[in-house]
This record gives C-alpha cells, sequence and structure tokens, in this order.
C-alpha cells in the first residue's frame, strides 16, 4: 500500500508535478464562496492546489499542513508567484490550531480532513468532532467552511473508498454540510505518462486500468462539502 506520508515528505516535487494535471477549481470554490479580499485559512494546504489561487484575491492567507516538505514546496511557489497578500505558512495539525479565535472568514481544506478521519483511524469521528470546533473556533462570524475529499481516482461516477463513507455521512447528516460533486481528471501526453505520474501515489491497481482502458486521461469525481455558519 502507498504509505502518503512518506510522498509528502519525501517525494512533494512528484506529487505537485501529478496535480497540476488537474483542472482548475478557481470558479468552483467562488461559486460555493468568493473569496476576494477574505481573511483565509487553507487547512492542510499541501503543495498549494488551492492556496495558489486563492492567494492573490484574499485579504490574507495561512496555510497549515503537518508536512514541511510540503509547506517548503508552497512557499516557493507563494514567492515566485510574486504575490502582494499577507501569506504565512505554519506547521499544524488540524486538531490543534495555533491561530487566534473568529480570525478568518473562510476555511478551506483539500483531500486533506480524511487522514484523520477515515474508519481505519481508532479515533476518527471523535478527531472529525474535534476538528470541526477548531475550524470554528478561527471563523469569524458568519464565516464558511469548504471541504473536499476523493470520491475515486479511476472512475468516472463517484466511488466513494469504503472507509470514507461514514466520514461523509457525517459531514452530511451529523453537522450539516451540503454537498455536490466534481469531475477533477488528470490530463497527461500518453498513456504512459499517465501510469508514470500516478502509480507512484495511487499504487498498483490505478496504473494497470491505465493500462486496460489505455487512458491519457486519467478519470477522477471529487466532492465538496460546504457551509456558511
Amino acid at each position: 500500500m502507498t504509505n502518503h506520508k512518506e510522498v509528502y515528505n519525501d517525494r512533494s516535487y512528484s506529487y505537485e508535478d501529478m496535480i497540476s494535471r488537474q483542472p482548475d477549481l478557481t470558479e468552483v470554490i467562488k461559486e460555493i464562496k468568493p473569496f476576494k479580499g477574505l481573511d483565509v485559512l487553507d487547512l492542510g494546504a499541501g503543495s498549494g492546489r488551492l492556496s495558489s489561487f486563492i492567494a492573490p484575491e484574499a485579504k490574507s492567507l495561512v496555510c497549515t499542513d503537518i508536512s514541511q516538505s510540503m509547506l517548503d514546496l508552497l512557499n516557493e511557489k507563494l514567492t515566485n508567484q510574486n504575490t502582494t497578500v499577507n501569506w504565512t505558512t505554519l506547521a499544524a495539525d488540524h486538531r490543534e490550531l495555533p491561530i487566534e479565535d473568529a480570525s478568518v472568514d473562510l476555511v478551506i481544506s483539500g483531500w486533506s480532513i480524511s487522514y484523520l478521519t477515515n474508519s481505519g483511524q481508532e479515533d476518527g469521528n471523535k478527531n472529525l468532532e474535534i476538528i470541526l470546533k477548531e475550524i470554528k473556533r478561527v471563523l469569524k462570524p458568519n464565516g464558511s467552511i469548504i471541504i473536499l475529499e476523493t470520491l475515486g481516482t479511476g472512475t468516472e461516477t463517484p466511488n466513494p473508498p469504503e472507509f470514507l463513507k461514514e466520514y461523509y455521512s457525517l459531514l452530511e447528516h451529523k453537522y450539516d454540510f451540503s454537498h455536490r460533486w466534481i469531475r477533477t481528471d488528470y490530463e497527461f501526453s500518453n498513456t504512459s505518462e499517465a501510469k508514470e505520474n500516478t502509480e507512484f501515489f495511487f499504487g498498483a491497481e490505478l496504473a494497470r486500468k491505465i493500462d486496460e482502458n489505455q487512458w491519457s486521461t486519467v478519470p477522477e469525481c471529487a466532492g465538496i462539502w460546504w457551509k456558511h455558519l
């Protein structure tokens, strides 16, 4: 099984190259919450899949992640963008954020909270409760939360992993998040490039499907959950 922690620590540039093949999500996020002029927290920011397009328009941007290696790459990206926004990066656990109460308008988190809240985690449901309390603590009154997670890679319609279904159900039915899904396909030049640039992260099963279907575009579905306080 692929160890994503090792990927984030040791192969951050390979990960960044892979996700750079996905569509721009700017307008998708703006439909839910326009972020121009807002104080934004990107929770589990990674290499900046979301931060890179939020930074130029936000009033301020705080990016947290457990992996310093990913944050180093994010710092490099935002520096090269020459963005004038007041941005900072912090190594932090989602359950204990070094951020002031009521200090941000929007908390956005992409493909990150699930690592602490899936059914393989002994305290997954408790972790979700703690994380959402922390998010609520740092949000200003009338703030918003947007969470993106996988609904399956190598599938053209939503097919979420079994170990994430309870987490998603809790978001919708216990915590009253709204929900929709989108396609986040990876676009490569050819099948060999698709396989080479995804197998290290998604493993042998996806590589087999890429060969079998001769995909240069690897299909993927993502879920978006959001809530306005």
